[in-house]
């Protein structure tokens, strides 16, 4: 039988993310091979699923593009639809509040839940909450936060950190869950199958949800055209939170707004098939301010900037807004499906973690800061850009983004004598001419006589260049270039010619 849901507590500190550069942390969780299968397992079998849902959609190429050119038309104009959206929140019953940081958000969500005395909030699943650490503020405040999102519930049960935007609890199995559901939940009988942990998890959440006054969500869309907020899900947890308490705190970035209701006509086609690879979310639910009788008697939403302003005014990477946060990048992606979410060090892992990450934590002068090495955690394979259902190019703004890593450490005396750049300028300086191409070639050949083994293959190279062979061979130069073999060849035939003659 499950305790009292007063008697189950969260104890112990969190699990911290990895300290250092993503090579780094990816290097360490690469070692966790359970974190592997169970990563490959999973984005595996969800890669799969999608393929049948959007083969089925003949138009599904022509959603892509509208879907990419709502959101963008939404950015290029966020200021009016921001405003727009305001208005009529307000004119509905709710209460907007702006919040240029995470400080700020963190702020007015404890002051509205210590007005109404409330020691306890329930949470609706949402990454926009996680990337301010609303938790740690809340409970620093002396306010415990339930999350009822299951996988979410299992990352705060497990003192852990999610490692997908959909499924943050990928990266464990069901055996691992149980572990946890009997030892947090005090069920020493708990079995493992699927249907025995949701019990477990419903029982546990039923008296949260009946109990608990004040709710925080987070949204998938703001309907500037009615002042809605759309939040979409599989469980129904997200139900229960927006119409039981009587107050709910919804926390959304400011990209999130789109222009009108019937936007979501498109987005509601292409964000399930490639979030979750169902043809429609369970759980659709739209709120517009408060109904006298019907759910929540006071609505708020906070507007978070939190550095999204900083990457609008980059025309080159402004697109990574668009983002509406499905995961498909991330389950097509090879690097993640190797490392895993935590070696990101950031709530958004992932090809759309690593452009998005460093622009949230761009310094006061616009450079990328922390996070700076999250853009080269890409094969630049393209995979992102495929799958995503608003076609944001990833390996463009990558791109963009490593030429600003560049720019930023040129600036720098560390930077100009820094091994990277001294070996880029020698490189280029060598292809500006043939001839001094040819003598790095000449030297080159020199240089690896003694790492060429038996194979024919360089299999090491030391000092930082060993990062290459680590994970593959590396051919040597050939004994002949291909424009030395067509100077001997034209040469071979002028004397041919002369002979004949």
């Amino acid at each position: 039988m499950t305790p009292p849901a007063e008697l189950v507590t969260i104890q112990g500190p969190q699990v911290e993310w990895p300290h250092g550069d993503f090579p780094t942390a990816a290097h360490e969780t690469m070692k966790d091979e359970q974190l592997r299968r169970n990563v490959r397992h999973a984005t595996g079998v969800v890669s799969a699923k999608r393929a049948k849902v959007v083969a089925e959609m003949p138009d599904w190429q022509h959603l892509r593009d509208a879907g990419s050119s709502i959101r963008q038309h939404a950015l290029d104009h966020l200021d009016h639809y921001l405003l727009q959206f305001e208005a009529a929140c307000t004119a509905a019953g709710g209460r907007v509040h702006w919040a240029d940081d995470a400080a700020e958000a963190n702020r007015i969500a404890v002051e509205i839940v210590q007005r109404h005395a409330s020691k306890e909030v329930i949470k609706i699943k949402s990454m926009t909450t996680e990337e301010i650490e609303l938790n740690r503020a809340l409970e620093a405040a002396g306010i415990h936060p339930t999350e009822t999102d299951l996988a979410e519930l299992i990352i705060q049960m497990g003192r852990d950190k999610p490692s997908h935007i959909i499924a943050p609890a990928l990266h464990k199995n069901r055996r691992q869950v149980r572990e946890m559901f009997s030892r947090e939940m005090n069920l020493p009988d708990l079995g493992d199958t699927p249907e025995d942990l949701t019990d477990a998890a419903r029982r546990y959440l039923r008296e949260k949800f009946l109990g608990v006054e004040v709710a925080v969500s987070g949204a998938n869309f703001l309907i500037a055209e009615t002042g809605g907020v759309c939040i979409v899900e599989s469980e129904g947890n997200g139900r229960m939170c927006l119409t039981l308490p009587d107050v709910l705190i919804s926390i959304a970035g400011i990209e999130k707004v789109i222009p009108r209701f019937r936007d979501l006509e498109v987005l509601f086609q292409t964000l399930p098939r490639s979030a979750t690879a169902e043809r429609m979310n369970p759980y659709n639910s739209i709120w517009t301010g408060v109904h006298p009788g019907d759910g929540p008697h006071e609505f708020h939403v906070i507007l978070l900037d939190n550095g999204r302003s900083a990457i609008l005014h980059d025309a080159e990477s402004r697109q990574t807004l668009k983002c509406i946060r499905c995961a498909a990048c991330q389950n097509a992606c090879p690097v993640y499906q190797q490392t895993g979410g935590h070696a990101y060090a950031s709530v958004y892992s992932g090809p759309i973690g690593a452009i998005l990450t460093p622009q949230l934590h761009q310094d006061g002068d616009g450079r990328l800061a922390e996070g700076d090495s999250l853009p080269y955690a890409s094969s630049l394979c393209g995979a992102c850009y495929e799958v995503c259902p608003v076609k944001i190019n990833i390996p463009e703004v990558l791109i963009h983004l490593r030429a600003r890593v560049v720019e930023r450490d040129q600036a720098t005396l560390a930077g100009k004598l820094g091994p990277w750049n001294l070996g880029m300028q020698a490189a280029a300086a060598a292809f500006k001419s043939g001839d001094r191409l040819e003598f790095a070639q000449r030297l080159g050949r020199l240089g690896q006589t003694p790492f060429v083994a038996g194979s024919g293959f360089i299999e090491h190279l030391p000092l930082m260049l060993g990062g290459w062979t680590q994970s593959r061979d590396l051919a040597p130069l050939p004994r002949q270039s291909f424009r030395e073999w067509w100077r001997e060849r034209e040469k071979s035939k002028s004397a041919s010619n002369e002979r004949r003659a």
